[in-house]
């Protein structure tokens, strides 16, 4: 991979605290333009890991390069954050609140405005935070982390606790960001059905470990439906299936083939089957989900959200 396009790369990032292995041996890459989502349940490890990205707390061993390079203090000032929830000015309203954080940026007002309207706070720029429900307290946090132009936005459980609404307009400014503005994401969640709606490329972790990274579209592809079959004679069934419909790919478990091919053929399938002799006693059309995949990579079983 182009170093050039890489915004972070972690590698063998660990973080111990006492006997406790927080992150362990954790290397990742994310390039230019992703928006990257981090999933694990709650304790994996995803708020430590962004803390040490943005220098929070520092790693026990490991490296990490952010934009290519090893100069971490010029490479976090092109990184905006929120992590955990943003600590806002509750008695000032949600215009001086950008005001306050935005002394170190220099941001002009007309793009503390913008943000605003960005983030669709502009029509209650003059009401004090206190006022503020939680999904709007959010919004504002997102704001405040995109001052100063930054390039890449480290989001800790950004929808977490919110109401649909508001969970859609969090999500509705994440894209726009990223689309208008070319603003690379890693977003933590253990809320897997809504980063399905916007990551372009996950990352697994359990317990401390990351277990899995693949791209949107390679998960995609793995999340395909497949023909299970059950029938009494399955070396007789894989002799046809493959002599008559060139089937390659399959599984065989026990009296159950399971075909992630053809599968929209099944009504010629079993008829095949049955006229040359096979007894066919279960045929039915599954989807392999993105949830099981997740799971199955955490080694849980338990739900993801």
């Amino acid at each position: 991979m182009n170093n050039d396009n890489l915004i972070l790369k972690t590698s063998n990032l660990t973080k111990k605290y006492d006997s406790k292995l927080a992150v362990n041996n954790l290397s990742m890459s994310i390039k230019k333009g992703d928006i990257y989502g981090f999933i694990g349940k709650n304790g994996a490890g995803k708020t430590t890991l962004m803390k040490m990205i943005v220098g929070l707390t520092l790693p026990t061993t490991g490296e990490i390069e952010l934009f290519g390079e090893k100069n971490l203090e010029k490479g976090r000032r092109k990184i905006g954050s929120l992590i955990e929830e943003p600590g806002l000015y509750k008695e000032c309203t949600a215009f001086e609140n950008m005001k306050r954080f935005s002394i170190l940026s220099e941001t002009s007002d007309e793009e503390i405005n913008s943000l605003l309207v960005a983030v669709g706070l502009g029509q209650v720029k003059e009401k004090t935070v206190d006022k503020f429900s939680l999904g709007m307290r959010q919004r504002l946090g997102i704001a405040i982390a995109m001052l100063g132009k930054p390039e890449f936005l480290v989001l800790d459980e950004p929808i977490n606790g919110l109401d649909p609404e508001a969970i859609k307009d969090i999500r509705d400014t994440i894209l726009r960001f990223n689309k208008e503005r070319g603003v690379t994401f890693i977003i933590a969640s253990h809320l897997l059905s809504e980063l399905t709606k916007i990551a372009t490329v996950y990352g697994v972790i359990t317990n401390g470990v990351l277990v899995e990274e693949i791209r949107a579209e390679d998960l995609k592809n793995y999340c395909t439906s497949y023909l299970k079959i059950k029938v009494d004679d399955v070396e007789k069934s894989l002799k046809i299936l493959k002599e008559d419909l060139l089937i390659s790919s399959y599984k065989v478990d026990g009296n159950t083939i399971t075909l992630y091919e053809k599968v929209e053929l099944s009504g010629i399938i079993n008829t095949m089957l049955v006229t040359q002799g096979v007894r066919v006693s279960e045929l039915s059309i599954n989807q392999k989900g993105e949830e099981e995949f997740f799971i199955e990579r955490m080694g849980s079983n338990e739900p993801i959200n």
